[in-house]
């Protein structure tokens, strides 16, 4: 009896760990999330205070950009390799320190600097977060639902970010929007010792790909500059020819570089795991898709129905409340009909969802008109994004779960770019203007969102190659809370 009595014990000392080390781990999710907009709704303030001009402003959104999706492949590898908590403590200080110097900044330099170390500190926390909870919790049911928590930690800081952001810039000024991340990441980094298990020492036969790794980082930055930039700039304007054949120079080096490393950035067997791979490629369409929406749909409700920046704040708290239900249920429902299914029968939910939403995006359309396809959108939205982060861990072993979880986040960053870039051309071409005229029209928004609608059909179609699991990968060791390999 006494014995059976100390087994229950631990193992809901167990439990209470591992729930602890997830509340922080969602946290720190929601925190990397809040930066997606609460800046952007601060962006008028900032130019006029720090003297950015009209053509240079959007450069204090791309800075974080482009820092953080070049350097996520880089974040995941480091944390596999130096230890998961020691990379995740060390991405927090740095993204509270450029917050704090975001905040203090009094030039434009100074501004962009805060903001590029602060997505190098994104980065690292965001796969070291999702690493984390991988090799916390096991694979099936647990890491199903955790991945949920996480998941809708991070939908919920869309929302957060665009109302917070326009509350602290109304009543404090837009140095606010950074300072208030100082703070909330700084708690993290304190709960971080506490709440997770110190990293056990790094296996030998292991080495870092630094020459792999940089040439990713910078093939990776350039081309989501070139991305970024060339709507504005032109396609064929000097700076984006020239930073994109750099960043195609690179990424054939890379692959050289690969080929010969001992132990390559992205290990071979993991370039095999068909999952993965499908992963990556949802992660870089559901970014490319679903998460333009929100872009245009912001474009739509201030350029074409006139709404002010909190009017628009408040209009998306439908649409992410159903975001974050969504992406929290997504683990039940993957445990319950399968990986494939759940993510096939998301997909076209929100296929139909982003069809409904562009019909009703008129010139003289009411918010009431455009809630429908919202709510589908929002459902697919949400269960796509967990579930498609549970597929890049599947049948991965402990020691690789940050390089994939690099993976998939690259992916979802290109993506994001690419994706933002090709509808921006659209939505002119749809509109029958050049440059971006077309965003201040319904037409041209319309034929962005339905071009959307057929994206996430194509997208449906690379998750039906996504196989079952055949069994869980051997665990390294058993692990409460969140000690990991390195």
């Amino acid at each position: 009896m006494d014995r059976a009595a100390g087994s229950r014990s631990d193992a809901g000392r167990d439990r209470h760990a591992r729930g602890t080390a997830l509340a922080l781990l969602a946290f720190a999710m929601l925190i990397v999330s809040l930066d997606q907009y609460i800046v952007v709704v601060a962006l008028p303030d900032i130019g006029r205070d720090l003297g950015f001009s009209a053509q240079t402003l959007q450069t204090v959104v791309t800075a974080y950009v482009v820092a953080s999706s070049g350097f996520l492949l880089l974040g995941g590898r480091t944390a596999d390799l130096l230890g998961r908590r020691r990379v995740l403590v060390t991405g927090l200080a740095l993204y509270a320190s450029a917050a704090l110097a975001g905040g203090l900044a009094q030039s434009p330099a100074m501004l962009l600097g805060a903001r590029a170390v602060q997505g190098l500190g994104g980065a690292v926390v965001f796969p070291a977060t999702l690493a984390l909870v991988n090799v916390t919790f096991p694979e099936g049911r647990a890491r199903n639902r955790a991945l949920g928590v996480w998941g809708g930690a991070g939908a919920a800081g869309l929302v957060v970010g665009v109302l917070l952001g326009g509350i602290l810039t109304r009543a404090f000024g837009w140095q606010a929007v950074f300072l208030i991340n100082a703070p909330l990441a700084a708690a993290a980094l304190l709960l971080a010792f506490p709440l997770l298990d110190a990293d056990v020492r790094r296996g030998s036969g292991r080495s870092f790909d630094m020459p792999g790794a940089l040439s990713a980082a910078g093939a990776i930055s350039l081309l989501v500059f070139t991305l970024v930039r060339g709507p504005e700039a032109g396609w064929g304007s000097t700076v984006v020819l020239a930073t994109a054949g750099a960043g195609l120079a690179l990424l054939a080096g890379l692959v050289l570089i690969e080929r010969r490393a001992a132990d390559p950035l992205v290990p071979p067997a993991l370039l095999r795991n068909r999952n993965v791979i499908a992963a990556a490629a949802l992660a870089a369409m559901f970014a490319a898709t679903f998460g333009s929406v929100l872009y245009f749909l912001s474009l739509y409700l201030q350029n074409v129905r006139g709404y002010d920046a909190l009017r628009t704040g408040m209009a998306f708290l439908l649409p992410t409340a159903v975001v974050v239900t969504g992406s929290t249920v997504a683990g039940q429902l993957v445990t319950r009909f399968g990986l494939r299914r759940t993510l096939v029968a998301a997909l076209a939910v929100g296929a139909v969802g982003a069809a409904a939403l562009g019909l009703a995006m008129t010139e003289d359309s009411s918010y009431p008109a455009l809630m429908p396809g919202l709510v589908l959108l929002s459902i697919g939205d949400g269960v796509v994004f967990t579930a498609m982060f549970i597929a890049a861990a599947t049948g991965v072993a402990d020691g690789q779960q940050g390089i994939a979880s690099g993976l998939a986040s690259t992916g979802s960053g290109v993506g994001a770019a690419f994706g933002l870039a090709v509808l921006v051309l659209i939505a002119n071409h749809g509109a029958g203007t050049t440059g971006g005229a077309g965003l201040a029209t319904a037409q041209g928004i319309r034929t962005a969102v339905f071009t959307v609608a057929v994206g996430i059909v194509l997208t449906l179609l690379v998750a039906s190659t996504l196989r079952p699991a055949t069994g869980s990968p051997a665990r390294d060791a058993a692990r409460p809370r969140g000690c990991q390999p390195c």
